[in-house]
């Protein structure tokens, strides 16, 4: 590979190239060089940019975890229109048909990511922690409009959404849940609304 070679946007480069590779080949195959050999560049661009491997592994799930953002923005905003059960088979499909299955595999996988995590986010699993923010804000503004129970336990719903869907999607091997299995599955936690 030829040095002295500006990269553009090294840094998306990178965890763009480290998505593909997780995806296709899971955490055992999450390694510095097949990430640099997947985003066409020499290991030490990586290390430029990064004190180790397990750096760039947890700039890559804050990363992450900022873009759903948008998400749980879009999410809250839908309460009032279409039904309660149909926006959150939606919110769970889009959230665990991208890589964060893959990535709540990693954090389980590598304990020094784990631990490094741990100092900015001491609790919970990053995006699983996110995500049930993002359902339970929902949850409490379509139980603000009337469309759910005044008296619902937003803080049993919430969580109980993220691991059910989790365990939908969880298998990389197969195929992704169909949307009535989704829907199936968010209707028997929170009644059919």
């Amino acid at each position: 590979m030829p040095t002295g070679v500006h990269i553009r946007d090294v840094r998306e480069q990178l965890f763009d190239a480290a998505e593909r590779v997780l995806l296709r080949d899971g955490p055992s195959g999450l390694t510095s060089r097949a990430v640099t050999t997947e985003a066409g560049c020499a290991k030490g661009v990586l290390h430029r940019h990064f004190a180790d491997f397990d750096a760039f592994l947890a700039e890559l799930v804050l990363d992450r975890v900022n873009r759903m953002d948008a998400q749980a923005a879009a999410l809250r905003d839908s309460a009032g229109t279409g039904t309660v059960a149909g926006n959150l088979a939606g919110a769970l499909t889009a959230l665990f048909g991208s890589v964060a299955v893959a990535i709540v595999a990693l954090i389980t996988f590598r304990d020094e990511l784990r631990a490094r995590l741990r100092e900015t986010r001491p609790a919970g699993i990053p995006i699983l922690t996110e995500a049930t923010v993002m359902i339970a804000d929902y949850l409490t503004a379509e139980r603000d409009l009337g469309r759910l129970a005044p008296d619902a336990d937003i803080d049993a719903l919430a969580p109980t959404l993220i691991g059910a869907g989790h365990l939908l999607f969880a298998d990389r091997t197969g195929p992704p849940p169909d949307a009535a299995a989704v829907h199936r599955t968010v209707t028997t936690v929170i009644g059919d609304r």
